[in-house]
């Protein structure tokens, strides 16, 4: 098998193991439910789709929407909007005016209800009965703010553009480091604190995989930040300081003794890509991007499940704690993996 042959063969492996109904009732694989688990899932399969020509795929999340449309709306948290961001080009696929009206509602309550800090910033809610006040998660940047900027850039206007680029710099604005340019998990407005004040892995993914989608989308509807730019740098440079030789990022990112992490370091090398692609970062992060993908590519088994995830993890009490997250297969870590690979197909597409 060609090194060229193996993401693309990887990434059919990783679909077929994500649609399965043997998942059913699992909760980090159980595709149909309307929340952040299967949202990255599905936000995940479109750009294997859009990135990949996988009519299937498109075909796929049309009954995926279909059949799960009447549960997007239960309660409207920021954790469950993720799903909302394939409607943008579910849409310009389809025609259908049913996605832009329900996404175009969706958006609205994020500008007009949905609950903030008194920074300004969306305060993280969630589907399960507990409650963060005024905390801000990195998570919401790719759960909520991505999809507040597709819809800026598919309908062209600004309030939607500047909205997303105002939530994604208080976001940096608060969780960012400026010792190292990592990013913290959390804040806590009401506390004026980071919490257990934490560089994880998957929080920093979260924010570095957004970032450069989010830039992407408003271009032309509203000005890009001079300061959004400098800090994803300086996270950017930060992160690729912290990289493992092997190509992954440990579940700390300042902990090398910690255990490593899938997930996260997929949706940090994507970021990479991504970020190269969109002139957010120079060319030299192509490398660290490719060594994530020589590294995670053997933690794919032959039955499509990725390795090495580590479950839904809250802002923990302790630096300790997040080593003891328990690992188990997931939508997020197929889905993030998944990115990874169609970001390395199409970087191998164009300099074909």
């Amino acid at each position: 098998m060609s090194t060229e042959r193996k993401p693309a063969e990887a990434l059919d492996r990783l679909f077929q193991y994500m649609i399965s109904e043997a998942h059913r009732g699992d909760w980090g694989m159980d595709i149909d439910h309307w929340d952040w688990v299967p949202g990255v899932g599905v936000i995940s399969l479109m750009e294997y789709a859009t990135v990949g020509g996988q009519e299937k795929v498109i075909e796929y999340l049309l009954q995926w929407v279909n059949r799960n449309k009447h549960k997007a709306d239960g309660v409207k948290v920021i954790n469950a909007l993720a799903p909302f961001a394939i409607f943008p080009e579910l849409y310009r696929q389809t025609g259908d005016p049913w996605f832009l009206q329900k996404a175009m509602s969706t958006a609205d309550w994020m500008l007009n209800t949905a609950p903030v800090t008194r920074e300004g910033a969306l305060e993280h809610t969630v589907t399960e009965n507990v409650d963060f006040p005024e905390q801000v998660w990195a998570d919401t940047v790719f759960m909520a703010v991505l999809f507040l900027a597709r819809m800026g850039g598919l309908t062209g206007e600004s309030r939607l553009a500047d909205a997303a680029l105002r939530q994604t710099l208080l976001h940096l604005q608060l969780l960012q480091d400026p010792a190292t340019g990592l990013l913290y998990h959390g804040w806590n407005s009401r506390e004026g604190n980071h919490m257990s004040a934490v560089r994880w892995a998957r929080a920093n993914a979260w924010i570095t995989l957004a970032v450069p989608q989010i830039v992407m989308e408003v271009q032309g509807v509203a000005d890009i930040p001079e300061e959004l730019h400098s800090r994803y740098s300086s996270l950017a440079a930060a992160l690729r300081s912290c990289q493992a030789g092997n190509g992954l990022w440990h579940t700390v990112l300042n902990r090398p003794d910690y255990v490593q992490e899938t997930s996260g370091s997929a949706g940090i090398a994507c970021g990479f890509f991504k970020g190269v692609k969109n002139g957010l970062l120079d060319s030299s992060f192509l490398d660290s991007a490719r060594l994530a993908v020589s590294g995670i590519l053997p933690l794919i088994a032959e039955n499509g499940q990725v390795q090495g995830v580590s479950g839904g993890t809250p802002v923990m009490p302790s630096e300790e704690a997040y080593n003891t997250i328990e690992v188990y297969p997931s939508l997020y870590g197929q889905g993030l993996v998944m990115q990874l690979l169609a970001q390395e197909l199409e970087l191998e597409d164009r300099q074909l």
